[in-house]
């Protein structure tokens, strides 16, 4: 059977962006995510461990380009947990512009 997975506005401080002030300090980032994956057995996806991953990867790895962050992180649920069959990814922020929330999307269909 088919399942879907959602993290919704996950919250994390992480240096991330390409801007001068970007590379100097933490800012807020909003990520949603939704995993499609087919439980078989005893196979299911801990949602805890994905919103660790993701955390841990934007906390440590200080990305320039939001669209570098989707591109490894997506990849890193999809060879870290089985039975994968989609990620739609969202990282969002909310700080970066006064007048309104930014954001990038990445859907990956496996």
């Amino acid at each position: 059977m088919q399942y879907q997975i959602s993290i919704e506005e996950l919250q994390v401080k992480a240096v991330i962006g390409i801007l001068d002030f970007e590379r100097t300090s933490v800012q807020s980032i909003l990520i949603n995510c939704d995993i499609v994956y087919d439980k078989i057995d005893k196979n299911y996806i801990n949602y805890a461990e994905v919103a660790t991953l993701i955390e841990k990867m934007l906390q440590e790895k200080k990305y320039g380009l939001l669209e570098d962050a989707l591109d490894e992180i997506s990849t890193a649920i999809i060879e870290g947990f089985i039975g994968i069959k989609s990620v739609a990814l969202k990282l969002s922020k909310p700080e970066i512009l006064d007048n309104c929330r930014v954001s990038v999307e990445l859907f990956r269909k496996i």
